[in-house]
């Protein structure tokens, strides 16, 4: 038995090595100590959180209360058979079958200017990825406050589909803004799959250019 798990171990250690082999070292060494908060789990953060496992971050740090609806397999990281699923449970099993060398903390609960601190403290960079205008205030406002040195990439202007060239970054101080700033979610336009996947892919790949912009060199 012990010989299979010796075995066993030696063979995840080889994966390992091989799933990492072509990240670039300095950049990877950095995203390994790395820990990142994921304020919600639908279209943008389910995306972004794939995104920053498959790039290695070492923490990832989700929260939402939400469940599974079929609605959602349209653009968020999910599948049929998740359905009724609390979101962060889903995702957690999505994220350990693509990536099982980084950790994960998730919790099945609203996020609140109340328990913000207490859910993301260890957190060195917050993704917002919130439905709700008020929500999203509400994140960015409190972490601002609470964390002012801690960046936080929210999303603004995600639906509809097209328009590429619509899509930037604005930073705001602590404060980065990915999206168009302008489409909302109405009767004929909603969010779908490219645009939300465009949008959530910003924010990670803003997330290692910072953390790796903010790391001590060598």
């Amino acid at each position: 038995m012990k010989n299979q798990e010796e075995l066993k171990l030696k063979k995840l250690k080889k994966v390992e090595m091989e799933f990492f082999s072509r990240h670039d070292p300095e950049l990877l060494s950095v995203l390994r100590k790395s820990v990142v908060g994921i304020a919600g789990a639908g279209g943008l953060g389910s995306n972004a959180a794939v995104s920053l496992a498959r790039a290695g971050v070492g923490k990832l740090i989700i929260a939402d209360m939400d469940r599974v609806y079929p609605s959602n397999l349209n653009r968020q990281y999910y599948f049929l058979e998740q359905i009724g699923q609390l979101k962060v449970e889903a995702l957690l099993e999505n994220l350990k079958k693509i990536n099982p060398f980084s950790q994960y903390e998730i919790h099945p609960v609203r996020v609140t200017a109340k328990n913000l601190r207490e859910l993301f403290s260890e957190a060195e960079i917050m993704v917002e990825a919130f439905d709700l205008a008020s929500e999203k205030s509400m994140l960015i406002n409190t972490w601002l406050g609470l964390f002012p040195d801690r960046p936080i990439i929210a999303a603004s202007g995600i639906s509809g589909f097209g328009k590429n060239n619509k899509l930037r970054t604005r930073r705001l101080g602590k404060l980065y803004l990915c999206g168009d700033e302008e489409s909302e979610p109405g009767e004929k336009i909603s969010p779908m799959a490219p645009r939300v996947g465009i949008v959530a892919n910003m924010q990670a790949n803003l997330v290692l250019e910072l953390l790796y912009k903010k790391s001590p060199k060598i």
